[in-house]
């Protein structure tokens, strides 16, 4: 029995030796860090709405459609007109499979009441309704905001989205979202691909309604290089497709009478207005002419041509940036360069003074407003860009392209300028001094990446100036924050704003450590002394150690909430 209780004795005082050494501990910790808790709440309170500004975009195409629609804004004061939608079926998931399944032909339109593009696009799609309401297909509309389910079975992304069933299968609608448009991909799908030309008075009609068009000179029109012509036309959705056997009709697409044939020209109402085909007369070579000589050789951007971009299969970007004035000198020889690239690039003009384009796509890009500038860009989902160092020449810029299509560029950052003075708490980094400061491998660096118009951010700042000054004393250490609207770097990727990334002293090859806490003071130090590389002790401030019981003291409570 005395045995039983000298054990039961043992563990019982081993209990209360480490309850005592955990309190102990704990209260060693509460004494570290209570002046860090000061005001705490307060300053974790911030300013500002987090939504108090459009987001950061990650592709301009997402800027195009958010920044610069002149719809998007709920309170500009823009008003849908009435608009005309008797043609246009309603389809919701009571009716959807059924319509689909009776009808052979049908377009899609998966939108948003209150999405600016989809009431830009409502009479476009109600007026090309309109005209095909005798024709083998049916222009339907589904409210994803009501058919939630059915939209993400066809995993509807973005508003409008169109789709073209045929036999029940579906396709994204790839073109632009007006009436003529529309009309001529649908008429183009639901019928022959290619059209006969005979007569004068047809060919001048065409040449005054197309704007691009290509044109068969043939022999016969049935046979194999007619086939060939008809199976091409298939492959291309926004050109149209004729032939003819009449040499008079033939001239008057600039195809001489001594031609030889078969004979094939594409014209577009555009600078480079004529191409000749002189390739072998089968299906894929005439689609590879017509997909390289198709497009505009620079191709204007506004809202209304942006699809002709981002819709693009090729996705390599070569951009001119120009106001009207320069224009004069720099779009010509900015053209005579582009037509190197046919098939190969899309070139791109951006008119920094035209209202609602200029400005944020080249902030968007980092380009300067004030002068012309050629960049390369190598679409959204790589988002590469480089920026050409030198005289705008013709010379200059094939070269330019030439090594972009190559691969031997080296890559543009935006950057504001470096600060002339960096002697606050939390260091200003800018993209042309990131590799100074957060790649410094003999210091723990802490960054954040904000933005100006982010609450979220705002609301962290009082935090974070806080900790930078707690922090100010210890030189291993520094605490650092950069615009990531203003500024790149390929070390510092962003998902969201705030960012907060940790780059360990003598790691700075690696990633670095996405810091995922609490955003308090108390739980950044915790962080920063369990992942830094150079151990670091904090000096309770001499200030915090004067003041009275009633302005330090916390709660138990409170510590064990903090801690």
């Amino acid at each position: 029995m005395t045995m039983k209780y000298l054990i039961i004795f043992s563990i019982f005082l081993s209990l209360i030796c480490s309850n005592i050494s955990l309190c102990s501990s704990k209260s060693e910790e509460d004494e570290d860090l209570n002046f860090l808790e000061q005001q705490e709440h307060n300053a974790a309170g911030g300013s500002g709405n987090p939504y108090g500004h459009p987001r950061d975009y990650e592709n301009y195409d997402d800027l195009v459609d958010d920044e610069l629609s002149a719809y998007a804004d709920e309170d500009c004061g823009y008003t849908a007109p009435e608009v005309d939608e008797t043609h246009v079926v309603v389809l919701k998931e009571s009716n959807f499979s059924e319509f689909i399944q009776k009808n052979r032909f049908v377009m899609v339109e998966f939108y948003a009441p209150w999405c600016g593009h989809c009431q830009a696009l409502a009479p476009e799609y109600a007026a090309a309704a309109a005209e095909l309401k005798d024709e083998a297909v049916a222009l339907a509309k589904v409210d994803a905001t009501e058919e939630a389910e059915l939209s993400q079975k066809f995993d509807v992304q973005g508003f409008p989205t169109l789709y073209f069933f045929v036999d029940g299968l579906h396709k994204p609608y790839p073109g632009q979202r007006t009436k003529d448009a529309i009309v001529s991909w649908l008429k183009k799908k639901i019928g022959p691909g290619l059209h006969n030309i005979m007569t004068i008075e047809e060919a001048e009609r065409i040449l005054a309604d197309e704007d691009k068009l290509v044109v068969g000179y043939l022999e016969s029109l049935v046979g194999s290089e007619s086939d060939e012509l008809a199976a091409a036309s298939k492959l291309e959705d926004d050109v149209s497709f004729y032939q003819t056997t009449n040499p008079e009709v033939a001239k008057l697409f600039n195809i001489g009478p001594n031609a030889k044939l078969p004979s094939l020209v594409i014209i577009k109402k555009e600078a480079e207005k004529l191409n000749r085909f002189e390739g072998q007369f089968t299906k894929s070579a005439i689609a590879e002419f017509v997909f390289e000589n198709k497009l505009p050789l620079v191709t204007n951007f506004t809202r209304e041509s942006a699809p002709l971009v981002f819709e693009n299969p090729i996705k390599k970007q070569l951009i001119l940036f120009a106001t009207s004035s320069d224009s004069e000198k720099f779009y010509s020889i900015f053209l005579e360069a582009a037509k190197a690239f046919k098939g190969k690039l899309v070139c791109v003009y951006v008119k920094l003074d035209l209202e609602d384009v200029g400005k944020p796509v080249s902030e968007y890009f980092g380009v300067s407003e004030e002068s012309p500038s050629v960049l390369a860009y190598t679409g959204n989902d790589d988002s590469r860009k480089f920026l050409l160092d030198g005289e705008l020449t013709i010379d200059n810029i094939k070269s330019f392209g030439e090594k972009f299509l190559a691969d031997s560029l080296k890559p543009f950052y935006k950057s504001d300028p470096i600060p002339e003075s960096n002697d606050g708490d939390v260091k200003i980094v800018v993209g042309n001094n990131f590799d100074e400061i957060v790649l410094d491998e003999s210091k723990d660096v802490l960054l954040e990446i904000y933005a100006p118009w982010c609450g979220h951010c705002q609301a962290l700042e009082p935090i974070y100036e806080k900790l930078g000054k707690y922090l100010r004393g210890i030189d291993s250490l520094v605490i650092a924050k950069m615009d990531g609207t203003t500024n790149e770097h390929p070390r510092a990727k962003s998902d969201g704003y705030p960012t907060l990334l940790f780059f360990p002293a003598g790691n700075k090859s690696f990633d670095p450590i996405t810091v995922e806490t609490d955003r308090t003071v108390v739980a950044f130090y915790k962080f920063l002394k369990k992942h830094a590389s150079i151990p670091f002790k904090l000096q309770k401030p001499a200030s915090s150690e004067k003041r009275s019981t009633s302005e330090t003291t916390v709660s138990s409570n409170d510590v064990k909430d903090e801690l």
